[in-house]
């Protein structure tokens, strides 16, 4: 498998200064998600965004929301490090396929009523998925 994926993998220099600028992008937006007390600081600040915007209010914290919020900050704040200090090609390709996840899932949230900024989170999880998958495709 590891052979198949070196093959495939796109060539260019540049493509791990995409996974690298990824990386930072996810550090930046998920790092205040990872703690409890950072994610209320975080979700006061979307919020009064949203209200800026004229957008509804985003609903108020529960402990399960926390809980996970927590878990996927951790998480991304872990994989984002990794790609960041020992990126690889492949690297790009999982995180372009994360990245369709994400994008499904918000777009899930977007049309069962989540919040409208939401959109602005979607366009550029997207953006990040076609920028790390399109190598890929095109060296098939």
């Amino acid at each position: 498998m590891s052979a198949v994926l070196d093959t495939a993998a796109p060539q260019r220099h540049s493509y791990l200064t995409v996974v690298r600028a990824s990386a930072v992008y996810d550090l930046v937006v998920t790092a205040g998600f990872a703690t409890p007390w950072t994610l209320a600081l975080v979700h006061a600040g979307l919020d009064g965004l949203s209200g800026a915007l004229g957008l509804a209010a985003f609903p108020a914290l529960d402990p399960m929301q926390v809980l996970y919020a927590n878990l996927m900050g951790s998480v991304v704040v872990v994989w984002s490090l990794l790609r960041l200090l020992r990126p690889q090609r492949v690297h790009g390709l999982f995180d372009g396929a994360a990245r369709v996840l994400f994008s499904l899932w918000m777009a899930y949230a977007l049309a069962h009523g989540g919040p409208d900024l939401l959109w602005g989170f979607l366009a550029v999880e997207a953006a990040w998925g076609a920028a790390q998958l399109a190598p890929w495709l095109r060296k098939r």
